[in-house]
């Protein structure tokens, strides 16, 4: 078995696709319309475990719009290059909570997407 996908909630799915595959680079790896809503699927450009995006279906699902981690980070995205994909995500309106700082496991940063969901930018000190 293997993780192959998560669920982002987000307010609609294009502004996620824009937001997911523009600002973070990931790539659109499948959107179906279904009648009723939409499969879509993003993946982070280096591969791994992709997001499904989902539209709030009520008012408990559009409350956790940015707080799925119940305000803890809990998306963790690994780079190759901190320096380069820090820029970009601040170009592209990120917020980092923290400058960048250096831990045992590697470079590491705090940012919220534009929705509000909080994760980690990490370039690990070696490739796990």
């Amino acid at each position: 078995m293997r993780l192959s996908a998560l669920t982002l909630i987000v307010p609609s799915y294009d502004e996620g696709i824009s937001f997911y595959c523009g600002t973070m680079g990931f790539e659109l790896t499948q959107d179906e319309d279904q009648g009723h809503k939409r499969w879509v699927r993003v993946t982070p450009s280096g591969g791994g475990t992709a997001f499904i995006l989902a539209e709030p279906g009520d008012d408990t699902q559009r409350a956790a719009i940015g707080n799925q981690g119940a305000g803890r980070v809990w998306l963790f995205l690994e780079t190759e290059d901190f320096a380069r994909d820090h820029a970009r995500l601040l170009a592209g309106g990120v917020t980092f909570e923290e400058a960048p700082r250096h831990e045992p496991y590697g470079t590491v940063a705090v940012f919220r997407d534009v929705f509000g969901h909080r994760w980690d930018l990490i370039e690990p000190r070696t490739t796990p």
